[in-house]
């Protein structure tokens, strides 16, 4: 009973929603690891429920937009990285669950861990209050990223604009290995080759995962093509 109680507290302060339900709250904190009723049926409808809301926020706010633009919108705000942020920005790596090993690694740190509690999360709120509760806690959360959304041209990630690039003068497509990946589990390093043969132009990537490796290699040669 204790723990409901603590988790209904966290809840309330950190997310501003007053459970109802509060088991369903510690399950979404609950990481597989620890045993019992874990949080992955949660993450699956949280990950819906956000698609969703954000979804019909964009609709809203963005009356001009085409679907092209709302859905690079949609994945500009949800995605692994931007979820990870948002569970350290409340704090959420604090209340999990977690069992021996995953502690032992690092879990409660590891990014991939803590945007899927923050997805289950979302599901437990839909359940609890329905989908009005999951946008009281979810607009907020994501606001200052909306206002800050860039056009649709900076929104282009490097690796698309490298293709662009390179398919508007005929050019193959660049191709990208990964060269190393060092690091304990829960801070790996990931170095990424990107090489263009029709240029005889190689560069590289260092990042905290193989897509951001990959983007950094293609920003580089974005820059030494021009």
């Amino acid at each position: 009973m204790s723990e409901f109680r603590t988790v209904q507290s966290w809840v309330l302060q950190r997310l501003g929603h007053q459970c109802r339900s509060p088991e369903l709250f510690v399950s979404a904190l609950t990481h597989r690891s620890f045993g019992g009723k874990h949080n992955e049926r949660l993450e699956f409808l949280g990950d819906v429920v956000l698609s969703f809301v954000v979804s019909e926020w964009l609709y809203r706010t963005f009356p001009e937009a085409d679907e092209g633009l709302l859905t690079r919108y949609r994945a500009h705000l949800v995605n692994g990285e931007t979820l990870a942020d948002l569970a350290v920005q409340v704090g959420l790596g604090d209340r999990l669950n977690l069992g021996g090993g995953e502690l032992k690694s690092g879990g409660f740190r590891r990014r991939s861990i803590l945007a899927d509690a923050l997805e289950a999360l979302f599901g437990a709120l839909y359940l609890d209050g329905g989908v009005e509760a999951a946008k009281r806690c979810i607009e907020p959360l994501l606001q200052s990223r909306v206002q800050a959304l860039p056009s649709l041209v900076a929104l282009k990630d490097s690796k698309t604009r490298l293709q662009e690039r390179l398919q508007g003068v005929g050019l193959p497509l660049p191709v990208y290995t990964v060269e190393a990946v060092s690091g304990e589990p829960h801070e790996q390093v990931f170095r990424v080759r990107c090489e263009i043969a029709a240029q005889g132009l190689v560069t590289q990537g260092i990042g905290p995962s193989r897509r951001r490796a990959e983007q950094l290699a293609a920003e580089e040669a974005l820059g030494r093509l021009a």
